[in-house]
């Protein structure tokens, strides 16, 4: 019988929500915003400690954070596409096989994004942390990725924004307001607990790890006058 139960975990609901709303502020930082592009680099930093913290989150964390659990064989995903119309579709408790691929693709391009960030340049006043240190070669190569990937990303995002809304309304699954209050109709077993501990002491080793890798390893700039 199919009862509301916890399945998604405080740290990887707020997880969802900060990266919404770094990728937003990006956005109007890149497009819009004049003279933010302070903020946008370091916001961007601090995406990528967000994506470090969901890749150990995905080791160590609950049962369907792990990415152990995602459906991700692809005889699954044949499997589920031929239904996937049907607004009796097969349910998962957690994520379901083109959701987790979906997962897993926008994780690569925004780690991507955050990577290629610390060696690109504004042209005018700032630059990311280790472009001095790279070849010409290996700064082209990551300015057309952090410059072109962003878009691919945009797709990602509005195909997922629009499956949400297919499931949540056509399927009536709750799968946007479950990645508020965590909760979702199933048959499956929910988590116990939720491991804030364990979270808490990674975000604060992540956190550092990322304050090291951009502000304290970073050679200082050179400038030629």
């Amino acid at each position: 019988m199919s009862q509301n139960v916890l399945i998604w975990d405080l740290p990887t609901r707020l997880f969802h929500w900060l990266l919404v709303a770094g990728i937003t502020t990006q956005w109007l930082t890149a497009e819009y915003l004049d003279n933010a592009i302070d903020w946008h680099f370091t916001i961007g930093y601090c995406l990528l400690g967000l994506i470090a913290f969901r890749l150990v989150w995905g080791l160590l964390g609950t049962h369907y954070a792990r990415f152990s659990n995602y459906p991700l064989h692809p005889i699954k995903g044949i499997h589920y596409s031929k239904q996937l119309l049907r607004k009796d579709s097969e349910v998962y408790a957690g994520h379901n096989p083109i959701g987790s691929w979906a997962v897993i693709a926008m994780l690569l391009i925004i780690a991507l994004q955050a990577i290629s960030g610390l060696f690109v340049t504004d042209d005018i006043f700032s630059e990311g942390p280790y472009y001095s240190v790279v070849s010409a070669e290996v700064k082209d190569v990551m300015a057309f990725i952090h410059f072109n990937f962003f878009d691919v990303l945009l797709w990602i995002i509005g195909l997922h924004i629009a499956a949400a809304l297919f499931y949540q309304f056509y399927k009536r699954q709750t799968i946007i307001t479950a990645m508020f209050s965590g909760k979702k109709e199933t048959d499956a077993q929910g988590i116990t607990q939720q491991k804030l501990w364990l979270a808490l002491v990674i975000a604060i080793a992540v956190a550092a790890m990322t304050y090291w890798l951009v502000i304290v390893l970073p050679p200082e700039p050179e400038f030629y006058y």
